[in-house]
């Protein structure tokens, strides 16, 4: 009887020990596998999102359709910008008719000064509407002063990339951009874009 009831004790701790061992595996595998989703979300979360194909002085959403100053090129105050005479007053923008197919450039006021060059810093007011419908997107106009950019290195759309550069300083150019050079999911745009200055 004692031999039996010795086995059977045995038996019992030999069980325990068993479970006890199996919890201990367990509880470090669900402690490596909690530790290295927080390491990757860490990892995740500290690196540098991927390069936008999208200008990031661009708007992306129609509620903030216009490109914002970028850290690199930081807005100049009003008292810096000399606004030619021709161009202090905010243009009135209606919209087009039919589909834009290509960038369309149209001088509304000539410029007098330097042609923009690709990768120059540029000063500029500018009205965005909708193509279709004329409504106001934005507009550096009713934030009252001027938006500066590089221009022809991606920091904006491409609409504003291949059209701004060329333009002189002290003009004032409506640009037509078709959807595939601005916003996917905006439609066509139209731009009054007055160039007051490039560096």
């Amino acid at each position: 009887m004692s031999t039996q009831t010795d086995s059977k004790r045995r038996g019992q701790a030999f069980a325990g020990a068993f479970a006890g061992v199996a919890i201990v595996v367990v509880l470090a595998v669900v402690f490596f596998v909690v530790r290295n989703s927080d390491d990757s979300d860490k990892t995740s979360a500290a690196a540098p999102p991927p390069v936008a194909t999208q200008p990031s002085a661009a708007p992306a959403q129609p509620t903030d359709a216009a490109p914002q100053p970028s850290e690199a090129a930081p807005q100049p105050t009003a008292a810096q910008v000399n606004t030619p005479p021709a161009l202090s007053k905010e243009p009135d923008v209606k919209g087009g008719t039919g589909r834009l197919t290509k960038l369309v450039k149209t001088t509304l006021v000539p410029g007098t000064g330097p042609a923009v060059q690709k990768g120059q810093t540029v000063t500029a007011n500018y009205k965005l509407v909708k193509y279709a419908t004329g409504e106001v997107m934005d507009s550096s106009w009713s934030r009252g002063e001027p938006f500066s950019t590089q221009i022809g290195v991606g920091a904006v759309i491409k609409g504003w990339d291949e059209g701004i550069v060329g333009l002189k300083v002290g003009s004032r150019t409506q640009l037509d951009v078709p959807e595939a050079l601005a916003y996917p999911g905006q439609g066509d745009l139209r731009f009054v874009v007055d160039v007051l200055a490039a560096k």
